[in-house]
């Protein structure tokens, strides 16, 4: 999914290219993050399976996080920051790795991030 949502950025209004560098390297890598998170999370349930319906719950689980995640690393413009703060909150991105960010941006992702 990181080539799709490569080929899905867009450029960021009033972002310098120094910024949309940081924002995009700090996607991707909250990207790989939640990743690693369901694919450890997924070991785990599999191991567990032992009915239909555990199968089936899984299968639940799994379609639920894929939307999860396709409407959460969607780069663009409107909600960037509300998105940026998600993954601080959510512990798949710091404040430190958005270091380069204007000031302003990095307050209120920094701000958000703590509801």
């Amino acid at each position: 999914m990181v080539d799709t949502m490569r080929e899905g950025w867009t450029e960021l209004d009033g972002w310098t290219e120094t910024e949309q560098a940081i924002a995009k390297e700090a996607f991707e890598r909250a990207y790989g993050r939640a990743v690693e998170r369901l694919v450890a999370t997924v070991r785990d349930r599999t191991a567990a399976l032992n009915s239909a319906e555990s199968v089936w719950q899984l299968h639940d689980y799994l379609s639920i996080e894929r939307h999860t995640m396709e409407g959460r690393f969607d780069f663009r413009l409107d909600g960037i920051l509300f998105v940026f703060a998600s993954l601080v909150k959510d512990e798949l991105l710091t404040i430190k790795e958005l270091t380069g960010l204007d000031a302003e941006k990095l307050a209120k992702i920094g701000a958000m991030s703590r509801f």
